[in-house]
């Protein structure tokens, strides 16, 4: 399993992109950078689209993926919430200022192909087997567990707050994908607005390993880019603490499992 990350923040600024995840070419984990990241003829390669939740820093490239291949290109899966699909509907995808790739070229066969996900239900998706876990965020949000066939596994958690110790009972990956969206100054805040702050991802992480007996590498993304060496620095701190190594998210970063 080859994971490429294509947006690794929170914010646009130039290089950085809104957070997207590309698994060996034909799987995507939200489209907040999908296509910004992609070519044309690897967008085409892109056959379903995991969202975790309906904020516009998520799902923003549905409309210009959709516009990339939607003359072209065989129709694409998008699973999600129902209550995600129907903010993506009714404020995105609502053929107001461009056209709704849901119900384009036809309704008989529209491009982007959007199908409802539950929680805690398996689904083979594109080969893999696909779980997705409630996390805790200020709207209707899930985390995924991918899984290949031969057995290598990510949890990709989506914008998330403490209080994750429900989640991990459910999850055991090899590659840990998860937020932290600002320092630990504004831990407080984060907290109110659903968000992880490195100081509250090490009581995540502790009682992951507390529950699952080891720790996966963890990948830290979702950074804002004007707190990217303050976070950088507190998460470095944590690795410290704990005793493992904690990489940083960063646009073009390959992962192989």
């Amino acid at each position: 399993m080859e994971v490429r990350i294509l947006g690794a923040h929170s914010t646009e600024a130039e290089g950085l992109r809104l957070a997207s995840f590309l698994i060996d070419s034909v799987l995507a984990l939200d489209a907040g950078g999908l296509t910004s990241s992609l070519s044309l003829p690897e967008q085409q390669q892109v056959r379903a689209i995991l969202l975790t939740h309906h904020h516009f820093d998520h799902t923003r490239d549905l409309v210009t993926f959709g516009a990339n291949g939607a003359a072209f290109s065989a129709p694409v899966d998008v699973y999600a919430l129902s209550q995600t699909l129907d903010v993506v509907n009714s404020c995105l995808l609502d053929g107001k200022m461009y056209a709704d790739f849901s119900k384009w070229p036809s309704k008989e066969k529209p491009f982007l192909q959007l199908k409802v996900i539950e929680p805690f239900q398996r689904q083979n998706i594109q080969g893999y087997d696909v779980l997705p876990v409630p996390v805790q965020h200020t709207v209707p949000s899930v985390g995924y567990q991918v899984a290949s066939k031969d057995g290598k596994s990510l949890f990709y958690t989506g914008d998330t707050g403490p209080g994750l110790a429900a989640c991990w009972q459910y999850i055991s990956p090899q590659l840990l994908i998860i937020e932290v969206s600002g320092i630990n100054k504004a831990q407080d805040f984060l907290k109110s607005v659903g968000h992880l702050s490195a100081q509250l991802l090490k009581e995540e992480l502790v009682q992951f390993r507390q529950a699952k007996r080891y720790l996966p590498r963890v990948v830290v993304i979702h950074i804002p880019p004007q707190f990217q060496r303050g976070v950088e620095q507190e998460v470095k701190e944590v690795a410290q603490e704990l005793g493992i190594s904690i990489d940083i998210g960063y646009e073009g970063m390959k992962i192989t499992l």
